[in-house]
């Protein structure tokens, strides 16, 4: 329920704060007075109103405007806030959007419970809180899906699962469909080409392909073959001075030698002191005397084979050519060997066609079945739609009337396989068709407020809010769709912008809006009618004027409903 409304520069109005309550709630005024910018007002906040609709919306002069709304907390806004990490601790939601002007251009901000959120939250959020109904809406019938979204929304929560189920078996569908099309996109450039994919199949099973990092490690081995000499001489050298000097100097074994023999003498003065470095010059020869040895075995191993090394460099030349005619690494070559051995082997690529071909099937038999459930179930709630909107149709002058929803076979999507429309016939002997083509301007009208109190019975938490929904209706129409909006606000909220005083003395609660002139300024004034001499005096306008006849009839109005 929305309990309050606040708006701060907002086309005519400078500053209005409204309380509401339960219940039906009528908003009536002079044309032109503003009396559906409490409306627009509502449909910006909750993410309407964008580009140069906003900028029309914000007060002339103004830099900065607001709108801001408290609605009363209820299980499915509560459950909302909390998928949203929003605060629930508040008895009420309050959310609010703020317009500035800066340096020509509008910008606009959403806020709900004091956090800034985006639009799409707030179109997200939108359903749970208000659903607007405006005179002639027949944009929304011709909207994609919007009929279908109608029928699926009276069906309330029984329809749930089941759509759940479509979109699941569609996603899951869709998956197989996308890879079987890929195989087969693949299957006709291997059969065009299949050619050339042989040829280089067959280059690459030549060249025996086994280790993606053959080319390094024969790198390796080829260094150590082409440096082979230097190897030696090198090894040569450290050997020889670590074992037999050079250019008359002792070798570094002579040297340590010399050092463990002082250390020895040493000892004799000082066993406790130098003993232990005695002991670490004995470990620096054992490690010398392992070093040569392991330089003689390493020296050893080193042989000049100039066969092995032109092999290596023809290995290495056929690999690097490889790599290079066909732009990819050894390893990335060595993936395509092995999926041409797969795709051109006798059945590979045919038995994955086969087996993506089957699971594309079975994929497609889930998704049929899930629609056909849920066609089944639309069927069942497109009978009964029929059936109440009729009801609710034939007491506001419609008295013969037929409609009917047609469901026509649509190719599967995750709003299941059926295409909905509304077939509607107003007059006797004309034929059904398409609601949209044939409903007069005040057909359409109540065939909206009809159609909203039938699905009224499936989302009992949400405002209603008509605008002028009873414009183009004669006044024994408009006393029964006024009947029908009483009745509707007995489980819930409802507003209506109205010029039916019938409709306005059906109401419970009554708001005045009106255009005054101050100080050279038009404003828009909104005054909550209470008492029952107002009621009075604004009915008998609604009637055609401050006569002593409108009086008498809006006086009886108002007794009709005490």
């Amino acid at each position: 329920m929305l309990t309050e409304l606040r708006l701060r520069n907002i086309a005519l109005i400078e500053e209005l704060d409204l309380c509401f309550d339960p219940g039906f709630t009528v908003l009536t005024g002079e044309t032109g007075a503003g009396k559906s910018i409490l409306l627009d007002a509502l449909d910006a906040l909750l993410g309407g109103a964008q580009g140069a609709q906003g900028a029309r919306l914000l007060r002339r002069g103004a830099e900065r405007g607001s709108v801001e709304a408290t609605f009363a907390l209820t299980a499915a806004l509560r459950s909302w806030l909390e998928e949203q990490a929003l605060s629930v601790e508040e008895p009420d939601l309050l959310i609010s959007r703020e317009w500035r002007m800066q340096q020509g251009k509008l910008t606009s901000r959403h806020r709900l419970q004091g956090v800034a959120v985006s639009r799409a939250q707030v179109l997200d959020l939108r359903p749970l809180l208000v659903d607007l109904t405006v005179q002639g809406q027949t944009q929304d019938l011709a909207r994609p899906g919007q009929q279908r979204r109608w029928l699926d929304r009276l069906a309330g929560e029984a329809h749930g699962p089941l759509l759940d189920s479509v979109r699941a078996a569609h996603r899951a569908w869709k998956r197989e469909a996308q890879a079987l099309a890929r195989a087969r996109t693949r299957s006709e450039e291997l059969l065009r080409e299949r050619e050339r994919q042989e040829h280089l199949l067959g280059e690459l099973e030549a060249a025996t392909l086994e280790d993606p990092l053959e080319r390094q490690r024969l790198q390796a081995e080829q260094d150590r073959l082409a440096h082979g000499v230097r190897l030696q001489e090198g090894v040569m050298t450290l050997i020889g001075r670590l074992l037999e000097g050079a250019e008359g100097a002792p070798s570094a074994l002579d040297h340590l030698a010399a050092c463990e023999q002082e250390l020895r003498l040493l000892e004799g003065l000082d066993g406790t002191g130098v003993a232990p470095l005695r002991r670490s010059c004995e470990e620096a020869v054992a490690l010398l005397r392992d070093l040569a040895r392991e330089l003689d075995r390493y020296g050893a191993s080193l042989e000049s084979d100039p066969e092995r090394l032109a092999q290596l460099q023809e290995r290495l030349a056929q690999l690097r050519a490889l790599e290079r005619r066909h732009n990819q690494e050894l390893g990335e070559l060595l993936a395509v060997r092995d999926r041409l051995r797969q795709e051109l082997s006798p059945g590979g690529l045919e038995a994955e066609l086969a087996d993506l071909e089957r699971r594309e099937a079975e994929g497609r038999a889930r998704l049929d079945q899930a629609c056909g459930r849920l066609t089944t179930a639309r069927q069942t709630t497109a009978r009964a739609l029929e059936a109440q909107l009729l009801e609710a149709l034939r007491p506001m002058g419609l008295a013969h009337v037929r409609f009917a929803v047609e469901l026509t076979p649509l190719a599967p999507s995750e709003e299941g396989a059926d295409g909905v429309s509304y077939l509607f016939s107003a007059n006797p002997g004309q034929p059904l068709a398409p609601l949209a083509e044939v409903a007069s301007g005040g057909e359409m009208s109540r065939f909206l407020l009809a159609l909203k109190t039938c699905l009224a019975a499936a989302e009992p938490e949400v405002t209603l809010l008509f605008d002028e929904i009873d414009a183009g209706v004669s006044g024994r129409v408009s006393g029964a769709m006024a009947d029908l909006l009483k009745r509707l606000a007995d489980s819930r909220q409802v507003f209506c912008v109205t010029h039916q005083p019938l409709v306005a003395a059906a109401a419970a609660h009554h708001y005045k809006v009106a255009k005054v002139v101050e100080g050279g300024d038009t404003r828009t004034r909104v005054s909550h009618l209470r008492d029952t001499q107002e009621r009075q005096a604004e009915l008998a306008e609604l009637a055609g004027g401050d006569s002593g006849e409108a009086r008498s009839y809006a006086a009886s109005l108002l007794d009709k409903v005490a």
